[in-house]
């Protein structure tokens, strides 16, 4: 297998849940190939750069293998290596998202109807 669509490889390394969510995610930017935004139907292959967005963060991979089929999560980490410093760029922003919810605790009940007005008129929107 030489080349494979951009979103069947995301959804096969295990970066997105569905290949719908994958194709979406080039539809709105967050894949880029070599330096270009890519679209789900771009093509693939070893030795390509890849940026990808996600809810996990930012990675940035290099492409060791294509597969058009979905399998356990190690074989899926051998199709891609990730850049050492992707890699520590995404550790330093968990630890700031778990200093901030430690600083920032949740609030201890949802709002209610007198709660959610004064969050909008406090945002300016009423």
């Amino acid at each position: 297998m030489d080349a494979v669509r951009m979103d069947k490889w995301l959804w096969a390394a295990r970066f997105f849940k569905t290949r719908a969510l994958a194709s979406r995610a080039c539809d709105l930017g967050r894949i880029a190939s070599n330096g270009v935004k890519a679209k789900p139907a771009r093509e693939v292959r070893v030795g390509n750069r890849l940026r990808i967005e996600n809810d996990g963060g930012v990675f940035e991979v290099a492409v060791l293998a294509t597969s058009e089929v979905r399998g356990p999560a190690a074989v899926a980490q051998t199709l891609y290596e990730e850049s050492a410093e992707s890699r520590e760029t995404r550790r330093k922003r968990a630890e700031e998202r778990r200093v901030l919810e430690q600083t920032m605790p949740l609030p201890e009940r949802r709002p209610n109807k007198h709660d959610r007005r004064r969050i909008i008129q406090f945002r300016g929107r009423g």
